[in-house]
């Protein structure tokens, strides 16, 4: 049986989750020169919500976030835009990653190096944080729950308005650190720690 060249790429795609050429994952490389795995982006077009990442090293583990970086614009954001107890994206546009170079600890909890979706499910007095092991994903729409490799629990913070979502890190030590998703008056701080 003969099959085509096209055949075997199109199967590639469909066996990597990817629908077309154009949505396979990149390689790339951090800030520290960490190979990484970039999810693609719909199209060229210049966005509303802009794409960003930010990278910090942990110890010797390299994390990088990368994300869409929506705004608030007068919008209710908790509660309304992004509803209390439904599964979100944690930014815009495509999925948010995380991708870290060795194995850690999160909220307590190991997580194996490698890159992830990163989903969220807010509610107003605890939030849930979804490491996904599909990262090439538009959005929350398309998640499955069982390709959650670990979900944690965290305690949100009031914070003072932030217009863009940002993600930072703070307290960074020789063997942790926090990363904190900030947008609108809410912080959200997840614990990393190296062993």
């Amino acid at each position: 049986m003969k099959v085509s060249t096209t055949a075997l790429t199109l199967m590639l795609f469909a066996a990597l989750g990817c629908a077309t050429p154009e949505d396979v994952p990149a390689q790339t490389t951090d800030a520290t020169g960490t190979e990484i795995t970039v999810p693609p982006r719909g199209n060229d077009e210049a966005r509303p919500s802009p794409n960003a990442a930010v990278s910090q090293t942990i110890g010797t583990t390299n994390v990088t976030i990368t994300y869409g970086r929506p705004s608030v614009r007068g919008r209710a954001i908790y509660g309304e835009l992004v509803p209390y107890g439904e599964v979100w994206r944690a930014g815009a546009n495509e999925a948010t990653t995380i991708s870290l170079s060795s194995d850690v600890m999160v909220e307590g909890e190991a997580l194996a190096a490698g890159t992830y979706a990163l989903f969220a499910t807010p509610n107003a007095d605890a939030w849930s944080i979804h490491f996904n092991s599909v990262p090439a994903q538009w959005g929350a729409y398309n998640r499955d729950a069982s390709n959650d490799v670990l979900v944690v629990s965290v305690s949100p913070q009031s914070a003072p308005a932030q217009e863009l979502l940002t993600y930072t890190f703070d307290g960074v030590t020789e063997t942790e650190g926090t990363l904190v998703l900030h947008w609108a008056d809410v912080q959200v701080p997840v614990r990393i720690s190296t062993n």
